[in-house]
């Protein structure tokens, strides 16, 4: 899309099976849902509402990852199985 942003958001599922998403480029961007699709709906209106604010807080716009920097992009997430240490 012209005109557009990009934004990794990254979504885990807490211990009350709530979904709970961030957006770690923008520092105080969180959101939640019952389930995966509306974790995902409500941080997309986290993320513009972050943005709304920002357009007028210079500060906060600040700290905000705009993504100018190209080297590097979100790849994936990999969960690993391993043995359980005795002491757990």
């Amino acid at each position: 899309m012209k005109n557009s942003l990009n934004f990794t958001a990254v979504i885990t599922q807490d211990e009350d099976r709530m979904f709970v998403a961030t957006c770690p480029a923008i520092p105080g961007c969180h959101s939640q849902g019952e389930t995966y699709e509306q974790a995902q709906k409500n941080i997309e209106e986290a993320i513009k509402l972050c943005l709304n604010v920002a357009k007028n807080d210079r500060t906060y716009r600040s700290t905000i990852d705009f993504g100018q920097d190209k080297s590097s992009r979100f790849v994936g997430v990999t969960e690993f199985q391993v043995p359980q240490p005795l002491f757990v």
